[in-house]
């Protein structure tokens, strides 16, 4: 038995119980470079929990098509991760809420082009989902000597549609 969620545009307000939807609508919060330059300030809730420190990675994940098949969630418990993506391609995100220590019903949204994603600490997500190549992204996440990784199996799987 397979389950299925339909997609929906990534809002702020949608995704707020998740993370932080970080992109360049409306008016900048200041301008700078001589104003050249419109700054959209502090867009992210970044938590690297005690012991552990900011770090930059790069990613480049395979592209996968829509329908696609929800198998597999994660959560990071001791920090918040972002996906920022290197292109002006758009992306599948999945997300639930914690349902006593395993991932509730999922969502699924699909992001316009240029905008990023930063999961708050311990949100049960998907994996890196790009649907055009390349997919690279800048991943800013916690590095530490502690776990920060729970995986869980979706069985049965969701199908996630347009």
């Amino acid at each position: 038995m397979r389950r299925e969620i339909r997609c929906a545009p990534l809002t702020a307000e949608a995704f707020a119980p998740y993370g932080d939807l970080l992109d360049c609508s409306g008016t900048p919060d200041k301008m700078i470079n001589a104003g050249l330059c419109g700054r959209y300030h502090d867009r992210a809730r970044l938590d690297f929990g005690e012991g552990g420190r900011a770090g930059i990675s790069l990613f480049h994940a395979e592209p996968r098509a829509l329908p696609y098949t929800l198998d597999l969630m994660e959560r990071h418990p001791e920090g918040s991760q972002a996906f920022i993506p290197m292109t002006d391609q758009p992306f599948l995100v999945t997300v639930a809420p914690d349902a006593g220590g395993k991932p509730g019903a999922p969502r699924a949204f699909l992001t316009a082009p240029h905008q990023a994603i930063n999961f708050h600490k311990g949100t049960w997500h998907g994996v890196l989902t790009p649907l055009a190549a390349p997919g690279i992204f800048a991943v800013v996440d916690r590095i530490g000597e502690t776990p920060n990784l729970e995986e869980v199996l979706l069985d049965p799987p969701y199908r996630v549609v347009p």
